[in-house]
């Protein structure tokens, strides 16, 4: 069975290609999907991927949340369809309520562009199943808001379902709150996460291969749904 990964394109992205050559290495058909169409062409699956959508105007992913494709993909989701948010796409969630909380200007006020140690805290999750509980990985992280914010009730509601997909470990780039680097919903089929996996998946091109598991977990969950 193949399984189709949508990956869109928003006006400003940078990473989708970096995104469907991630699903192409793990052994995925990547499927270009583009912001101004409502047509998910069949996909199983969807990456929203890093960049600055739409110039990241008025806030970043605010207007990308109200692009025709995001209609289908907002509706997908609540149906169980996989959804990848990286960096940018994770801001998109973000405004889509598809996830909770939101991204904020980094605490240094600078711009960070750094290889990230994580913590993967959730494997249940569609996009983090082929991870182990607990493992360290390394992986690229830029961004300039970064820095992912709830209220006081959402952090612990986040804690106490386990939905804290991946932590920051050693440093924290950004200002997040209790070090949060990556979220899931409550069905686990819909994930943020702010550093880039697409970017470690071969070791030619990446700080580490850690990255990959993210885009085997989501075609093994797939096949063997």
């Amino acid at each position: 069975m193949s399984v189709r990964v949508g990956v869109v394109t928003f006006p400003g992205s940078l990473d989708d290609r970096d995104a469907v050559r991630a699903v192409r290495i793990a052994g995925g058909e990547a499927v270009a999907l583009w912001h101004g169409d409502d047509d998910l062409k069949k996909v199983d699956a969807v990456i929203l991927p890093g960049g600055f959508s739409y110039g990241d105007y008025l806030r970043c992913g605010a207007i990308a949340r109200f692009a025709p494709v995001m209609n289908s993909i907002i509706e997908g989701a609540k149906t169980g369809m996989p959804v990848l948010g990286i960096c940018n796409g994770f801001q998109i969630l973000c405004e889509s309520h598809l996830l909770p909380g939101a991204l904020i200007r980094n605490d240094s006020l600078h711009f960070m562009c750094r290889d990230q140690r994580l913590r993967i805290e959730n494997t249940s999750s569609v996009w983090t199943s082929e991870f182990s509980s607990g493992q360290e990985i390394v992986i690229p992280l830029k961004n300039g808001e970064g820095g992912y914010v709830a209220d006081e009730h959402t952090l612990d509601v986040l804690e106490a379902e386990g939905r804290v997909v991946a932590r920051y470990l050693e440093v924290n780039p950004n200002g997040s709150r209790h070090d949060i680097a990556g979220i899931c919903n409550e069905r686990g089929n819909v994930v943020g996460l702010m550093p880039h996996p697409e970017h470690a998946v071969e070791s030619l091109t990446g700080p580490t291969t850690d990255g990959i598991p993210f885009f085997t977990s989501v075609l093994k969950s797939l096949v063997s749904a």
